[in-house]
């Protein structure tokens, strides 16, 4: 069974007089080729733009919290290149991970930055950002938590900010679906997942989902329930 990117397969001829699915294929095929090119030539003039960045990758002191950082993104965007070719693909591709990259170097992003510029509505203002975050179309969010655990995951126009209570701690494996705001001086536990949209000013406990506004928590350790911050 041979499928085209119409959704077409050999077995649906008799749907589509006239249809030529050779042709189709052939059509899908060099597309695909043409995008391959593309992408080869893309990673090609990545790795002249990046050489400055490849170099702050072998030695700053915290080469391995960015390789880390490398093999999560890899993950979560299911790339198949070797390390230092994913490094570029995300360096090309991503500015929400040029972000982050920046954020581990320091200071010394200043010297290259111009070369890959970052997303300019993301803010990275956290104290400490552990190893693995992964940030899905960060546009809009300013992280300024106090700490930020490992393998975090964060959507666009996510807010962790200050109040007269200090700044919010993140634990690890939390993920902060699209829009939410997290405030004050609170913790929220290893494993939380915060929904879309909702505004959390109390501690969240460990491995809970928490909605709404005011929140509350809807599952607990896997079971489904209902209960106020």
């Amino acid at each position: 069974m041979v499928w085209s990117n119409y959704g077409i397969c050999s077995t649906t001829r008799r749907s589509y007089p006239g249809l030529d699915l050779r042709k189709v294929n052939s059509a899908t095929e060099q597309l695909s080729q043409r995008r391959y090119l593309v992408t080869s030539i893309r990673l090609g003039i990545g790795y002249i733009r990046c050489l400055p960045h490849i170099i702050f990758l072998f030695f700053h002191p915290n080469k391995a919290i960015i390789e880390y950082d490398i093999l999560r993104w890899r993950q979560m965007r299911g790339l198949r290149y070797r390390k230092i070719t994913s490094f570029i693909y995300l360096m090309v591709h991503y500015p929400e991970y040029r972000n982050l990259f920046y954020y581990r170097i320091g200071y010394l992003q200043a010297l290259i930055n111009f070369l890959c510029p970052k997303e300019p509505t993301l803010y990275l203002s956290a104290e400490s950002i552990g190893p693995g975050l992964f940030i899905y179309h960060g546009f809009g969010s300013r992280l300024g938590a106090r700490a930020i655990g490992k393998d975090c995951t964060f959507f666009q126009q996510v807010t962790l900010g200050w109040t007269k209570t200090g700044h919010p701690v993140i634990g690890d494996n939390v993920t902060i679906s699209a829009g939410a705001k997290v405030l004050g001086g609170i913790e929220v536990g290893d494993d939380s997942i915060i929904g879309a949209n909702t505004v959390v000013v109390k501690d969240v406990p460990k491995g809970c989902t928490v909605v709404g506004g005011p929140s509350y928590i809807v599952r607990r350790a896997g079971k489904r329930v209902r209960e106020k911050l």
